[in-house]
């Protein structure tokens, strides 16, 4: 169970970290570079974070569960922790909605030369980020408080 929650809080760490630190510290300093060079480079920042999101969403999912399922099952478990699941999930679907449809169009429009319509998803994306950064900080604070707020 401690290796479980370990993995679990470590990736869910990594995951929400990552956000803050694009959305927060990178986002802002790239505004010095031209529409073109920015572009290429979120292609670039952005698939090798995505790698570490895929694999946080499998570890949080699958420690999730195996704690839930060794914890007596999910009608066993406090209404905080159905609420971290359910947010969570969510997180997930918006993380596939960015990966398989702004983040790819983003790549082929890089690819084409239509900083145009680049600048187009990575604004989507930016909004999807936020969004997904304030369900991840708020899925941390219930982790942290909601046994406090059970009793």
């Amino acid at each position: 169970m401690s290796i479980a929650l370990a993995l679990h809080v470590l990736f869910a760490a990594i995951w929400v970290g990552g956000m803050f630190f694009a959305y927060a510290c990178l986002r802002p300093s790239l505004c010095a570079l031209d529409e073109a060079a920015r572009a290429r480079l979120w292609v670039q920042v952005l698939g090798r974070f995505f790698f570490w999101v895929r694999t946080a969403s499998a570890v949080i999912l699958l420690s999730g569960v195996y704690m839930i399922r060794a914890l007596g099952g999910i009608k066993a478990m406090p209404p905080y922790v159905h609420l971290m699941l359910a947010l969570g999930i969510v997180m997930m679907m918006i993380f596939l909605h960015v990966y398989f449809a702004p983040f790819r169009r983003l790549g082929r429009a890089v690819d084409a030369g239509n900083i145009e319509q680049a600048s187009a998803q990575i604004r989507q994306i930016r909004v999807l980020v936020a969004v997904n950064l304030a369900v991840g900080l708020l899925v941390m604070s219930v982790a942290a408080a909601g046994r406090y707020l059970h009793s």
